[in-house]
């Protein structure tokens, strides 16, 4: 069985329909965990926690073209928690970006899928991360870009809540707010966790709506779970054009969702699937196939 019959077996032949945000979530559950289990890989709560935000992304929301992932008019995206790579992966591999089978290849010896997302040689991807507190900045830079040459086109960057710690994200955010970047979204995976710890026992971000609303931004509250939620969010955060104050979606997650054992567990920030482990994991995917 080739790695693409194996992780798409659930749907027993039937028509797989990417562009529903809640399948293409469940297919990132389960590429992160067969990806991070063949690689011996890490970061699958972070995966798990970011797959609704990613799927109604590549699912509707991102002006994205698969065949020409170099469109002049495309929407950019920065993943700027790195480590959650696999599930960017996942999605670009399902909607057509690169194949599907090239994702049994991740963070292997000479395989252009590295454990943290990386733009060298992959159609879809804009910029390599890994060294968190980055990709705000870029974002922003590339937003401002898109501003003063009077394109249409947005920027999305996702940040992790851990990531936040750092100064270099509120430097950004200064900056997006200072120069009226209004195209710019970001989306805070706020899974209230981060490597070793929760957030709240190594730099607490309370009351976070409030701290963004301070620098300039328009913040949104949700589940990120709920697609249907994250999709009104996204809608709302694209009516904001024209105000001169970037987006900012607060989504609620939970690291590790979708595998009981796995949320909300900081072991499964570093710990890979195997053996038991991986065929627990399997099972409650299969049953939860939308």
């Amino acid at each position: 069985m080739t790695y693409t019959e194996k992780t798409h077996a659930a749907f027993a032949g039937m028509p797989i329909d990417v562009m529903d945000a809640k399948v293409l979530a469940w297919l990132i559950r389960r590429h992160g965990l067969e990806m991070t289990h063949i690689s011996r890989g890490s970061h699958i709560g972070a995966i798990f926690s970011v797959a609704e935000i990613m799927a109604v992304l590549y699912s509707g929301v991102l002006r994205v073209d698969p065949a020409q992932p170099q469109w002049s008019s495309r929407d950019r995206f920065v993943l700027s928690k790195g480590h959650a790579g696999a599930a960017v992966y996942a999605a670009l591999a399902e909607r057509g970006f690169f194949p599907v089978e090239e994702l049994s290849t991740h963070y292997g010896n000479g395989s252009r899928l590295s454990g943290h997302v990386s733009h060298k040689g992959i159609p879809g991807v804009e910029f390599s991360t890994g060294s968190l507190g980055h990709g705000l900045a870029v974002a922003a830079g590339m937003a401002l870009g898109g501003k003063k040459d009077g394109e249409d086109w947005r920027v999305y960057c996702v940040l992790g809540d851990g990531e936040c710690d750092e100064g270099s994200v509120w430097e950004a955010a200064l900056q997006a707010s200072q120069y009226k970047l209004d195209n710019l979204i970001a989306v805070v995976d706020y899974n209230h966790m981060q490597s070793l710890d929760f957030c709240e026992n190594t730099l607490a971000l309370e009351p976070f709506a409030d701290k963004w609303r301070a620098f300039g931004w328009n913040p949104i509250e949700v589940d990120g779970h709920d697609t249907d939620a994250l999709k009104a969010a996204f809608e709302a955060a694209k009516a904001n054009r024209g105000t001169g104050r970037p987006t900012v979606i607060l989504a609620t997650t939970v690291k590790g969702k979708g595998v009981s054992f796995m949320e909300n567990d900081i072991l499964w920030h570093y710990r890979t699937p195997q053996g038991e482990e991986y065929e627990a994991a399997l099972k409650e995917l299969e049953a939860q196939r939308p």
